[in-house]
């Protein structure tokens, strides 16, 4: 008789995998923290939100050199929208962003609920949620609302991204080809 033992769920080797980089990140020369939990009254660097309040995928970046004085947080955002308005903003004033974290919706259980005449997206603000988004394919321009809007989705395991707009519409692309004019507000 076989004796079949149960290996690491996705999420366990998923957490697991998020944690090394995360770890390796600290590693090089102690210049990028991972990512934080976000406190439930904290507000959103781009907009003032607060980010909590809203539905939807979130995100925070470090920047490297440019920071203020003394933040040793990263910057923390109500959406990936705003997220990535915020980054290329700073860019722009030769800002270089050090390590940009996203919801990660491939480690987390969440849910699509109806509100009003809209779906929205849960968030997870705590810590684990979030993966680097060099890793991440997102799910842009569907038919799920965020704090700012459409949602632009993050997964970590592109065959979720590809289900999930499958499900909700939209097209899936890396994190790190997200162009201004995909977050333009107008």
């Amino acid at each position: 008789m076989a004796n079949w033992t149960r290996g690491p769920t996705r999420r366990a080797v998923l957490t697991g995998t998020a944690t090394l980089l995360t770890l390796a990140g600290c590693q090089r020369g102690g210049e990028t923290a991972g990512p934080v939990t976000i406190a439930a009254d904290e507000n959103c660097a781009q907009c003032g939100m607060v980010i909590s309040e809203h539905p939807g995928p979130v995100g925070e970046t470090y920047y490297r050199d440019n920071t203020p004085s003394g933040q040793d947080e990263p910057a923390t955002f109500c959406s990936t929208t705003c997220t990535y308005r915020h980054r290329f903003a700073k860019e722009q004033q030769g800002w270089e962003p050090a390590a940009t974290y996203l919801t990660d919706y491939s480690a987390v259980e969440y849910e699509v609920r109806t509100e009003g005449e809209s779906s929205v997206l849960t968030h997870h603000l705590d810590a684990a949620a979030f993966a680097a988004t060099e890793g991440l394919t997102v799910v842009a321009n569907g038919d799920v609302q965020g704090a700012m809007g459409t949602a632009i989705v993050p997964f970590s395991d592109s065959t979720d991204a590809e289900s999930f707009a499958e499900e909700y519409g939209g097209q899936t692309l890396p994190a790190e080809d997200i162009q201004r004019e995909l977050v333009s507000s107008g």
